[in-house]
């Protein structure tokens, strides 16, 4: 299994995929009304496609996944060029921080980070900070499905990818419980060859985790919550 998606629900997937794509200098994959999607390559490192999905209106619950993107000592002019694409800054109530906090055009926060050892390497992406209950527990969960293994970093677990290159994804402790409503951003993981769809999803729940089964109709996928209740995809292994 692999990490392989980062999937946002938009409004306007063509306008917001083509503004994260210029963010991050992504490789597009398809440009169609109602999904968008292009391709981080860090390097060496592991691949993430950036999927856009429409929905019918803009999503009013917290963001419990954002994107922290690398800053360092370019972080002035990179805030400048943001604004240039049609970000805008935002007030979440942060106060004095050292990053910066800003919103895409349709209103998602996003984080430009100051100097971190812990973002070399990264590229142009260099967290994605998730809302998590319990650190150590989702941190397990997330390794065993990702294969992403744990570095040093400011939140209490960070995870990353063997080769060191790419983002972390960062377990952060949630402010509030999860809601009823859908994440607004999720990851999906891809089986590989010779991966049983059932041994994975008993892994999951052994791992407390569970199945979701939210109606959608007959999906090539399966939809499932991590133990804080962020949902997540498994697709199957490609033919």
């Amino acid at each position: 299994m692999y990490l392989e998606n980062l999937v946002v629900d938009a409004v306007r997937p063509q306008r917001l995929g083509r503004f994260w794509e210029a963010v991050v200098g992504g490789e597009r994959l398809t440009d169609e009304p109602e999904s968008f999607e292009t391709r981080l390559s860090p390097g060496a490192g592991p691949v993430l496609d950036l999927c856009f999905q429409r929905v019918p209106e803009p999503p009013s619950e917290p963001l419990r996944l954002h994107l922290d993107l690398a800053g360092g000592a370019d972080q002035a002019r990179v805030v400048e060029r943001l604004l240039g694409l049609g970000a805008r800054h935002l007030d979440i109530g942060q106060r004095d921080v050292p990053w910066v906090v800003m919103a895409d055009p349709e209103g998602n926060p996003f984080c430009v980070m100051e100097d971190r050892e812990a973002y070399a390497g990264t590229g142009p992406l260099a967290a994605l900070p998730l809302d998590s209950a319990a650190p150590d527990r989702d941190a397990a969960f997330w390794s065993w499905l990702t294969g992403w293994t744990d570095v040093p970093g400011v939140a209490p677990r960070s995870l990353r990818h063997p080769t060191r290159r790419g983002p972390l994804l960062e377990l952060c402790p949630e402010r509030a419980g999860k809601g009823t409503a859908k994440n607004r951003l999720h990851l999906d993981v891809r089986l590989e060859a010779g991966d049983d769809p059932d041994g994975v999803a008993a892994g999951i729940g052994e791992r407390g985790g569970r199945e979701l089964h939210p109606g959608w109709g007959e999906l090539p996928w399966r939809v499932y919550a991590d133990p804080s209740g962020n949902e997540l995809c498994v697709l199957p292994a490609r033919s």
